[in-house]
């Protein structure tokens, strides 16, 4: 039986990755601070959970000491991050980290979370130009995130060891710290009857399912190799399709307000141009996903909604993103 350790395994990228593994007959332990996190679907599914903090270098050096077949990380955020795993790698099969469309730049130098949106008139392949990298592991602001992944990045793939870099963007899943869908969960909770969308909602950024990100994480695990791969879903739903996939999943109905400029009716898909990622590589590698956005959001929805007014992430939610007072106004002017 091959084993798994999964560094940050009750995230929503690290469950999604142990549960997949798991089902497949891998020995799979995740780690993390807190037990209490620790998903019931993991523990049914077999799944080991070690309490461990990922930069504790002696808890690190503990989990990581008696190898594995794959060891993935869904926690390396710096170069700090990267290096700290590199002495414990001689006993690992292959390496899986996980990255971040951040680090692309279009031919302006704009990337993602710059004021200005990037342009990027073609899906996104791996070789694109990216940011510079930035050294100093102050990776918690729009501008030094994609800096630190790209620096993270350098360092793994520098390495003697076989490192893959996953490149996700916008993921989705149960088990998200804030989902995105909630701008439309909590609007069909709140029974609006009708759906403001900005720039007449064409606005997109290609999402990633976790259990896609997992699909690739089982593809790669035994193909070592040093390399870099975007992963995404299928298919590139912009925030017109989104609302009416989260309406449909509720048995909801409203209407749908295009409106023409950025504002009212921004929500997080409001990208314009658009971002697509190129998904050749992992299809060549033999990525087959397990379905479409539709399909795979629909149980993020489903649990998003379970919790009705007062979910788990209320204290993070950004209450500007739900003026609704703005709105009704907007629609009695129209």
């Amino acid at each position: 039986m091959p084993s798994a350790i999964v560094l940050g395994g009750t995230g929503l990228l690290g469950r999604a990755t142990a549960l997949r593994l798991a089902t497949s007959g891998w020995q799979v332990t995740v780690t993390g601070r807190d037990p209490a996190r620790m998903p019931v679907a993991l523990t049914e599914a077999g799944v080991v959970h070690e309490r461990s903090d990922r930069r504790d270098p002696a808890a690190l050096a503990a989990v990581l000491g008696r190898g594995a077949d794959l060891v993935m990380d869904a926690l390396c955020f710096t170069a700090d991050d990267a290096r700290s795993l590199l002495p414990h790698l001689a006993g690992v099969g292959a390496t899986v980290a996980f990255s971040s469309k951040a680090v692309y730049v279009d031919a302006e130098g704009r990337h993602i979370n710059s004021p200005e949106r990037p342009r990027f008139p073609d899906p996104v392949r791996e070789d694109a130009a990216t940011l510079e990298p930035a050294w100093d592991g102050s990776y918690r602001s729009r501008e030094g995130y994609g800096r630190n992944k790209v620096a993270a990045e350098r360092v793994l793939l520098e390495s003697s060891h076989p490192v893959t870099i996953l490149r996700a963007s916008k993921v989705h899943g149960v088990g998200a710290a804030l989902p995105r869908e909630w701008h439309f969960v909590r609007r069909v909770l709140d029974r609006r009857r009708a759906v403001l969308l900005a720039h007449r909602g064409r606005g997109f950024d290609h999402p990633t399912a976790a259990a896609n990100a997992a699909a690739l994480v089982e593809v790669v695990a035994p193909l070592p190799g040093s390399r870099i791969l975007n992963t995404a879903d299928p298919d590139v739903p912009t925030g017109l399709d989104i609302a009416r996939i989260v309406a449909a999943v509720l048995g909801h109905r409203w209407d749908e307000i295009l409106v023409d400029d950025g504002t009212p009716g921004w929500h997080p898909w409001d990208v314009v141009p658009g971002i697509e990622l190129d998904l050749t590589a992992a299809r060549g590698l033999g990525y087959r996903p397990v379905g479409d956005y539709a399909a795979t959001v629909r149980p993020a929805i489903e649990w998003a909604a379970s919790f009705g007014a007062e979910p788990p992430w209320a204290a993070d939610v950004d209450e500007d993103d739900f003026d609704y007072a703005a709105e009704d106004a907007y629609l009695r002017a129209r």
